[in-house]
């Protein structure tokens, strides 16, 4: 049994996807072991709550620097013990102890087709709006392991979707959610959580 935990930032709709997923039996041999969010009061919290699951908020606000909180944050993952770490929308840089002590063990969504429209500054709505200021016709969402760099991390699946005329950020937002973010998310865990994928070479293998 894979034991995931999952973290937030805001709204949880990936989260949600995951919790739909285990229910309905596509996401298989996999349960969340908890929930940590660097935001008081947002939606994440609630949907945790009411599928049962604990959850956690460690918030940089509460600490008198970045260090103090990754500090927090650290030895509260080691705590929950997961043998992945799923970042759902998790607006908080990694610290780089974190990411080498959980070596292809932590997962990133993207709500683009890296390398489109990542690294330093695009994240949630920032990324939507970019992707119309350059007239793409084609964006989508990137499930990739984290490494020490933003957005570079051997990429385990993509999901294109479509830019439509008169699109604004937030349409544009919503349609990549539900056309892919809240597909291939689920599936990668699947994946992991059933031994078919691996890292070769900084790159995804998919077993046969």
């Amino acid at each position: 049994m894979l034991k995931i935990l999952v973290c937030v930032s805001g709204g949880g709709t990936n989260l949600q996807a995951i919790i739909d997923g285990i229910k309905a039996g596509s996401i298989t041999n996999t349960e969340i072991i908890g929930v940590i969010s660097n935001n008081y009061g947002v939606k994440s919290l609630e949907r945790a709550e009411k599928a049962g699951i604990p959850a956690e908020v460690i918030s940089p606000k509460d600490f008198a620097d970045r260090a103090q909180f990754n500090k927090a944050f650290l030895d509260k993952v080691k705590e929950m013990n997961p043998d992945l770490v799923v970042l759902a929308g998790f607006l908080v840089r990694i610290p780089e102890e974190f990411v080498k002590e959980y070596s292809n063990r932590i997962v990133n969504i993207h709500p683009s087709l890296i390398p489109s429209f990542c690294g330093v500054g695009y994240y949630g709505l920032k990324v939507h709006e970019k992707a119309l200021e350059r007239g793409v016709k084609i964006t989508g969402a990137t499930v990739h392991f984290v490494n020490e760099g933003m957005d570079e991390g051997p990429i385990i699946a993509q999901k294109p979707v479509a830019v439509e005329d008169g699109d604004t950020p937030e349409m544009l937002q919503k349609r990549v959610m539900e056309q892919a973010e809240w597909v291939i998310l689920p599936k990668a865990i699947d994946d992991i959580a059933n031994g078919r994928i691996e890292v070769v070479n900084n790159k995804v293998i998919r077993k046969a």
